[in-house]
């Protein structure tokens, strides 16, 4: 379970709890943490760093002590903070002799199937340069209220490492371990060391957001640990301020929580159970079972239909499934119950005669 010597691709995602020390930069720190990466690049593995802290940085900055809650100054804070935080992290690899790449992102760059395949391949070619990519948020432009998006980058950790197939997430905060209950009401709480399922009563153990500038809190942590499992990806939750941290992890020692992965899926599905929605499909009973069985989604299993999307897009299936539908709200809405054959009839020739096929549709509940 924490034998990580064969793990060759691996994401650390860094909090903004640990970055960060009076409002600025914690220069040593980021010093300590890119030794530590760069000692591990040099045993042949690749890293792909994802940041938090930006918005902290610029509100040191401006001197904005408290919670920075205005959606406007918090993308200023973050346009400020932004080069600030690439500076030291370039500085730090750089005594290694290491190039470090900004790249940017908000959620349109991951639900469009499209960029999301650009992004894979930018990050690909600087893995194989041997540079460091280091990944953010693109706060200062993104459309979603600021930290909804991705939680404080604990989401956006785990679609970058279920994007790029790495074998391990170290997710490092301030957070030592998921507890049986919570540390900071109960003395008794216990860590739990290995997670091999996430279930309902762990969920609703946890606790709430983050604080002054971060907004994950172990919620966010435990739905990036389920998109993580689903790339057949270990996960490991552990405090970042733990000494050599990173060192110790690939050592095997107990620090933190490991979760264990369930399943692979592979990208395109893992793409589109990631995706946000753009409608729901329900189906009937029986459309259900036929696509357990693998079998394609015909519009004679379609009951009715909720929202407006084109074709192609991701839609809910009842709330058991995703999928990528052949056919838009408008001719679902025409086709309905209908039989295959009809489909050519109303549309024309040139439609498929199925709402979605199997490689197209992955569950959620399994």
């Amino acid at each position: 379970m924490r034998d990580f010597s064969k793990t060759k691709r691996i994401v650390i995602k860094i909090g903004t709890n640990i970055l960060t020390k009076d409002e600025g930069v914690d220069t040593a720190y980021v010093r300590r943490i890119t030794d530590q990466i760069s000692s591990l690049m040099a045993t042949g593995r690749q890293v792909v760093i994802v940041t938090s802290g930006a918005i902290g940085m610029g509100a040191g900055q401006l001197n904005e002590t408290g919670q920075v809650r205005d959606i406007k100054m918090r993308q200023a804070c973050a346009a400020i903070g932004q080069p600030l935080l690439m500076a030291e992290y370039r500085k730090s690899f750089l005594r290694h002799g290491i190039s470090v790449a900004q790249v940017l992102l908000t959620a349109e760059v991951l639900n469009n199937r499209k960029t999301y395949l650009n992004l894979r391949n930018s990050v690909e070619t600087l893995l194989k340069l041997s540079v460091v990519p280091i990944l953010n948020e693109n706060d200062s432009v993104s459309t979603d209220e600021i930290g909804s998006a991705f939680g404080d980058n604990d989401k956006l950790s785990a679609l970058v490492a279920s994007k790029i197939d790495a074998d391990l997430l170290v997710m490092l905060s301030d957070i030592d371990a998921l507890y049986d209950k919570n540390p900071q009401k109960f003395s008794d709480a216990k860590p739990i060391h290995t997670v091999f399922e996430i279930t309902g009563d762990i969920v609703r153990s946890a606790g709430g957001k983050g604080s002054t500038h971060a907004t994950g809190g172990m919620k966010t942590k435990l739905e990036a640990a389920k998109i993580a499992s689903n790339a057949g990806c270990r996960i490991v939750l552990a405090n970042g301020r733990v000494r050599n941290v990173i060192e110790r992890i690939m050592a095997g020692e107990e620090i933190g929580t490991v979760f264990m992965p369930k399943r692979k899926l592979s990208n395109r599905a893992r793409w589109i159970l990631n995706s946000a929605t753009a409608g729901v499909i329900k189906i009937d009973e029986g459309a259900m079972r036929a696509l357990r069985n693998r079998k394609s989604l015909l519009p004679s299993g379609v009951v009715s239909v909720e929202g407006s999307f084109e074709a192609g897009t991701v839609v809910m299936l009842n709330d058991n499934a995703k999928a990528v539908t052949n056919l838009s709200s408008s001719q679902l809405n025409a086709l309905a119950g209908k039989h295959s054959s009809e489909i050519r009839k109303i549309l024309g020739p040139k439609h498929r005669d199925v709402v979605a096929i199997p490689e197209d549709i992955v569950f959620i509940d399994y």
